[in-house]
């Protein structure tokens, strides 16, 4: 676990509970689902993503550059992003980073496991088109910001939903869940392939977490809301 929670994410989950609490009652009454995945099933993915954000899985190391201004930057970037970045300045030499690139359980083990195995059960090609074009976005207005990692805007999965309500209705659900979250993922690794690791560098760069997470999560609570006017 990287982050810690601070008010604004307090403002965020509360706005999650919201958005849960008449999720809940849909799915109580069976009217929502995700392709072949049942109301039951779909309301605890909601509820287990959130918690499951909490993991991070280490992949691989880089080193990376340590800009100067984050020493003065440090508690604006904590409040902001809620990630330990003056502890993490501490990480490595006086001018680089010695990054680890993560994985996050939540915004990406799951997503990514549902959504090939949605695949599986359905190849959906128009899925993996729109999936093209959101990452082709993603990765164009992806930001890497110091000492945080790669950020996207929160509700970049949206651009998922008008293509699918036009080439292929009758899926949107699919399509958005399948298109958004694999769209989001793709792009912010490639915002890191192409990261220029003399310029930018963290501590931490997480796939799906902080930076991205909430970009993924909004795109699932869309995609199942959408199946209730399929």
């Amino acid at each position: 676990m990287r982050g810690f929670l601070n008010k604004t994410d307090y403002r965020h989950f509360a706005v999650y509970a919201f958005i849960l609490l008449p999720t809940a009652a849909l799915c109580y009454l069976g009217q929502l689902s995700l392709g072949t995945i049942p109301s039951a099933v779909l309301f605890g993915i909601l509820l287990l993503i959130p918690i499951a954000g909490n993991v991070e899985i280490p992949v691989i190391k880089m080193r990376t550059r340590k800009q100067e201004h984050l020493q003065r930057d440090a508690l604006v970037l904590e409040k902001i992003f809620s990630v330990p970045v003056v502890k993490e300045l501490s990480s490595g030499t006086r001018i680089v980073f010695d990054t680890v690139v993560t994985i996050n359980l939540g915004g990406f083990v799951i997503p990514l496991f549902l959504a090939a195995f949605l695949l599986t059960l359905q190849m959906n090609f128009v899925a993996l088109e729109i999936a093209l074009i959101v990452m082709v976005v993603v990765a164009l207005v992806a930001e890497m910001i110091d000492g945080v990692g790669i950020v996207v805007p929160d509700y970049i999965g949206i651009i998922a939903i008008p293509f699918a309500l036009l080439l292929d209705p009758i899926n949107a659900d699919i399509i958005v869940f399948v298109a958004g979250t694999m769209g989001v993922l793709a792009g912010t690794m490639a915002h890191l392939f192409a990261l220029n690791k003399e310029e930018r560098g963290s501590a931490f760069i997480s796939i799906g977490g902080a930076g991205s997470f909430r970009a993924i999560y909004i795109t699932v609570i869309l995609a199942g809301l959408i199946s209730q006017f399929i």
